[in-house]
């Protein structure tokens, strides 16, 4: 750990860790101290596939399961996860396709929705009743389902900057090359971005974020040894969404929405309308300067907005 110091602004178009040249960058305490805080990282199966599986905190306490977006990995919550482990049983889960979880010939939204009811189940998250679910982004789908078919099984939800997602498998989803191969981790660092584009004032947190995303792979006959990420590139083009808007006036459990305030995909002005759509909203609030990575943006303000928020849905019934 080392004593924060300036660190380069970034501006749109940059890579945020390329000014570091694979070094760590200054570090601030708490950051430090949170992802010292190590999870339990174990697997659980499921369809005969292995998913990822970290666990924070007490069994017998109540449950909170954490839910990632595309292109991510469990690791995304680990700033965040353990500010909640002394009052819950805290877990977060690698959707198949991605992080360190296998991969899958076809992924459906049921199908990671299952995945989380599975990861309730090996987690204990319901051993002090029925749990809450906490969902960034495109997580907010398989949350959706969970809110619609398995109200029994959950609490609440808490949507991150999620939203409905437009495209369908054989429409127009967002194009996914093929991953690129690096020969060093130093070289797969410096191209490491966000999608939408943003910076951030913590940069250590994409460094730790970015490493987790990791993986080496040996030539192949096309491609030659090096380092990759850890998410299935042609999952996109099997993913059909479409069924997801059907599923959102049929949430039979509580749906909260924190949205980053300058966020290019939930912006502040919409939140009204979005809340409209929720056929029980308890809370809807913007975080300021927040952008849609909020766990990277302003991880703190999102421990506080999240905290305020689990206690009214806690209250509720």
């Amino acid at each position: 750990m080392t004593s924060p110091t300036i660190k380069p602004q970034w501006q749109p178009g940059q890579f945020i860790l390329a000014p570091y040249e694979g070094k760590h960058p200054p570090t601030e305490q708490w950051v430090q101290d949170a992802l010292d805080d190590n999870p339990v990282r174990t697997s659980f199966e499921i369809d005969g596939l292995s998913i990822e599986l970290l666990i924070w905190g007490d069994e017998g306490k109540p449950g909170l399961l954490f839910l990632h977006g595309a292109g991510a990995q469990a690791d995304w919550w680990n700033v965040i996860a353990p500010a909640f482990a002394k009052e819950y049983r805290v877990a977060a889960i690698s959707w198949s396709g991605m992080g360190r979880s296998d991969w899958r010939p076809r992924y459906t939204i049921d199908n990671w929705g299952k995945e989380a009811l599975k990861a309730i189940e090996v987690a204990g998250l319901d051993k002090a009743g029925k749990p809450m679910v906490i969902a960034h982004s495109l997580g907010g789908s398989p949350l959706f389902y969970l809110s619609a078919n398995h109200s029994e099984q959950v609490h609440a939800g808490i949507l991150v900057d999620s939203f409905i997602p437009k495209f369908k498998a054989g429409g127009s989803p967002p194009k996914r090359e093929k991953l690129q191969r690096y020969a060093t981790v130093e070289a797969a660092l410096a191209r490491y971005r966000f999608m939408p584009e943003q910076g951030t004032d913590y940069p250590e947190i994409v460094d730790y974020i970015a490493r987790q995303s990791l993986r080496w792979v040996e030539e192949d006959g096309e491609d030659p040894a090096g380092w990759t990420w850890r998410f299935d590139p042609s999952m996109f083009a099997s993913l059909d969404v479409s069924g997801v808007a059907d599923l959102v006036p049929e949430a039979k459990i509580p749906l909260a929405l924190i949205a980053g305030e300058q966020s290019g995909l939930v912006r502040n002005t919409n939140l009204a309308s979005i809340r409209e759509t929720l056929p029980n909203c308890p809370v809807a609030v913007a975080i300021p300067q927040a952008r849609h990575h909020i766990m990277i943006d302003q991880p703190l303000a999102l421990i506080a907005a999240l905290r305020v928020t689990l206690q009214t849905l806690s209250a509720s019934s």
